[in-house]
């Protein structure tokens, strides 16, 4: 499973309809970019694509006052939104997905009603647990035996796990007291830090429907930042 997926489409419905633009901004905000595979690049092929096969529903708009093509909003299809739910509940329940599936089903947990947030991270325990106990019992040196270093290895994927299962356990128990704005209990985003930029500076970009928008993206960012030179105002 890919967190791009995921990502774009969490990103998506959490704006109703949005574009990619947004959707960038969003998850560079979250530093998406830093530990998953959400280049500008493969954000907008990511769009492109999903669009073509019917998760999400491609509008096209007025171009923005800035000029420039017209701009093209993306919205969630029912089965977008299927799709959706199918990949948070995955990332959140299975022990084999790599981390970025995991931060993002993180980052995406409070769409998920309470009890169901807690029952796949149940799931995600036990495995966890199960793995664990599995790596101690079948490779753990015999009475005697030196493995030399290779039993480092043994010892870290019995780490990982136990830590792994540490952590979930904890998140459980912070659900299960209460903690956050769970799906049906109101403003999930009530009072959080989110992004702003992102919608502030819509109409002043070049839109991502070419093959060059991730450029035109940076050029409209270096050109709403002068950096550290002299401003109108400072003479």
């Amino acid at each position: 499973m890919a967190a791009i997926r995921l990502l774009v489409l969490g990103a998506v419905r959490q704006h109703g309809r949005a574009h990619g633009y947004q959707v960038r901004g969003d998850l560079e905000f979250w530093g998406a970019h830093e530990w998953s595979n959400a280049k500008p690049g493969s954000i907008y092929h990511a769009l492109k694509s999903m669009a073509r096969h019917g998760l999400l529903f491609a509008h096209d708009v007025a171009p923005s006052e800035a000029g420039g093509p017209p701009r093209t909003e993306y919205e969630l299809t029912e089965a977008g939104e299927r799709e959706y739910f199918a990949l948070l509940r995955e990332a959140l329940s299975s022990v084999d997905e790599k981390s970025d599936v995991l931060t993002a089903g993180i980052g995406f947990v409070v769409d998920l009603p309470r009890a169901e947030a807690i029952a796949l991270l149940k799931q995600r325990l036990a495995g966890l647990e199960e793995r664990r106990d599995d790596i101690r019992r079948r490779w753990t040196p015999a009475e005697g035996e030196d493995w030399g270093h290779i039993g480092e290895i043994m010892g870290m994927w019995a780490h990982t796990a136990n830590s792994g299962a540490e952590w979930t356990r904890g998140l459980i128990e912070r659900l299960e007291g209460g903690a956050y704005v769970m799906a049906g209990e109101g403003d999930q985003w009530e009072g959080i830090v989110t992004n702003t930029d992102a919608d502030a500076n819509a109409d002043a970009h070049v839109d991502a429907d070419a093959d060059g928008d991730a450029d035109a993206y940076e050029r409209h960012r270096r050109d709403a930042d002068p950096g550290p030179g002299p401003r109108a105002g400072d003479r």
